[in-house]
C-alpha cells in the first residue's frame, strides 16, 4: 500500500467555517475514513497543521482532534517542507496577503472565497500562482450540494427543454446580538473588515450560474443595510457599515434571466435556507440544499385568476420529489478530495484562482450597479 502523506497548513480554523466545514467535516473526516483512496493500493492521507492568532483556541481545537500540530507563526509554517498545501479560511481582508506569502513559499494554495476584496488583487494572485507553477483552487462548495447536483442531472437529461429563468432565494434572520445571540460573526456587517453580503454571496452566485446555467453577462443589483446597529462578540453595540441584503438580476449566456434575493434580514417560509426555482419550456424544478422537486409540462395545472374565491388548487400538489438515486457526501469534503487528487495526481480541477477572481469581479460589478443605479456588463475573464 502506497500512502501519500500530504501536509496542509490550515489558517483560520478558529473561525466558524474553517473549523466546522473544513477541519471537522472535511479534512479530519477524510483522515477518519482512512484518506482519499486512489486505488486498492494507493491512498492520500492529509496531515493538518493548524495556524491562527489565538493559541488558547488552537490548543483546544488540537486537543479535540487528537493532538493535531498547531502554530501561531505562519512564516515558520510556510518554511516547513513537510507541508505542501496552504489553506486559508480567514476573514476576507486577511486572505490575499497570506495567500501571496504561500505562493512565494512554493505552496499549493486552496482558499475560501471571496479570494480578495477587489478584482485587481484577485487577478494578481492568479498570475503569481501561474508563474510559480503551483496548483491552486478556490472553494465552490454549492456545486456539490445534493439539491444542486440533482438540478445539474435534470439539465443533462434535457428535462427543462429551453431554460427561461432561475430564481434564487437565500438567507435567514440573523439576530442582532442584544437579546438573542447572533449566528454570524460581527465582521460580516463591517465593510472595513471585509464584510458585506454582496461581496460574500455574489461570489457564490457567480460559480453557481456559470457552472450550471450559463456565463453571467450583465448584472443589476440593489444593496441595502436594513439593520443599522448590531452587537458584537463582547456584547457592545456597533454601527453596521456593510450591506446585509442584496437584490440582484443577472443576464446569462443563452438568454436566461436569473434573479437572486440574498438577505440576513428575512424570515424563512420556503423549503430551505436556499431555494432555486428553474423554469423551462418542458418543466420546472425547485431545489433546496438537499432535495429537489419537479413539475413536468404534462403535470402542470391550469390556474385561472379569481381572487374572489378560494383557489380550487393546492399549488404544492403536482410536484414530484426527485428520488435519491445516489449517495451524497459533505459538499466541502467532496471538493477537498478532488483538490487533494489534483495535487498528488494532477487530475483535472477547474475551480482555481481565476474562478475565484470571477466571483470577486461579479461582486464589484454588483456594487457598481448599486452605486450607479444601472445595468452593468460583466466582461469575460481569461487566463491570458
Amino acid at each position: 500500500m502506497t500512502t501519500h502523506t500530504l501536509g496542509i497548513i490550515m489558517n483560520g480554523v478558529t473561525g466558524r467555517m474553517g473549523l466546522n466545514q473544513h477541519l471537522r467535516r472535511s479534512v479530519h473526516a477524510i483522515m477518519q475514513q482512512g484518506g482519499v483512496k486512489l486505488s486498492d493500493s494507493e491512498t492520500i492521507m492529509p496531515r493538518p497543521l493548524l495556524v491562527g492568532r489565538n493559541p488558547a483556541k488552537l490548543q483546544a481545537i488540537s486537543t479535540e482532534f487528537g493532538g493535531l500540530e498547531w502554530s501561531t507563526d505562519l512564516r515558520a509554517a510556510l518554511a516547513n517542507p513537510d507541508y505542501a498545501i496552504y489553506f486559508d479560511a480567514q476573514t476576507t481582508d486577511r486572505r490575499a496577503p497570506d495567500v501571496r506569502l504561500a505562493i512565494a513559499a512554493g505552496k499549493h494554495v486552496y482558499c475560501e472565497k471571496p479570494v480578495s476584496e477587489n478584482l485587481e488583487t484577485a487577478l494578481d494572485l492568479f498570475r503569481l500562482a501561474q508563474k510559480a507553477g503551483i496548483r491552486h483552487g478556490v472553494v465552490q462548495d454549492k456545486l456539490w450540494l445534493p439539491g444542486l447536483m440533482k438540478l445539474q442531472s435534470l439539465i443533462r437529461q434535457g428535462f427543462f427543454g429551453r431554460i427561461f429563468s432561475v430564481r434564487g432565494e437565500f438567507g435567514y434572520w440573523v439576530f442582532e446580538g442584544d437579546t438573542v445571540p447572533a449566528q454570524r460573526p460581527s465582521w460580516n456587517y463591517r465593510k472595513e473588515d471585509g464584510g458585506g453580503i454582496i461581496l460574500d454571496m455574489l461570489c457564490h452566485w457567480r460559480y453557481v450560474l456559470d457552472n450550471i446555467f450559463g456565463a453571467v453577462k450583465s448584472v443589476s443589483c440593489l444593496g441595502a443595510t436594513h439593520v443599522p446597529t448590531r452587537w458584537n462578540e463582547a456584547g457592545q453595540p456597533y454601527a453596521c457599515t456593510a450591506d446585509d441584503s442584496a437584490y440582484a438580476t443577472f443576464e446569462l449566456e443563452g438568454g436566461i434571466v436569473a434573479h437572486f434575493n440574498s438577505s440576513w434580514c428575512v424570515r424563512v417560509r420556503r423549503d430551505d435556507l436556499l431555494t432555486l426555482q428553474v423554469d423551462g419550456a418542458k418543466g420546472s424544478a425547485i431545489a433546496g440544499l438537499r432535495h429537489c422537486w419537479i413539475q413536468p409540462y404534462g403535470a402542470t395545472p391550469r390556474p385561472v385568476w379569481n381572487p374572489d374565491v378560494e383557489s380550487p388548487l393546492n399549488y404544492f400538489d403536482g410536484w414530484q420529489k426527485v428520488p435519491e438515486q445516489d449517495s451524497f457526501d459533505n459538499a466541502f469534503k467532496r471538493q477537498w478530495e478532488l483538490f487533494l487528487r489534483h495535487v498528488v495526481k494532477n487530475e483535472p480541477f477547474r475551480w482555481g484562482l481565476l474562478e475565484g477572481a470571477k466571483g470577486v469581479q461579479l461582486a464589484e460589478k454588483g456594487i457598481e450597479s448599486w452605486t450607479r443605479r444601472a445595468w452593468v456588463d460583466v466582461p469575460d475573464l481569461t487566463a491570458d
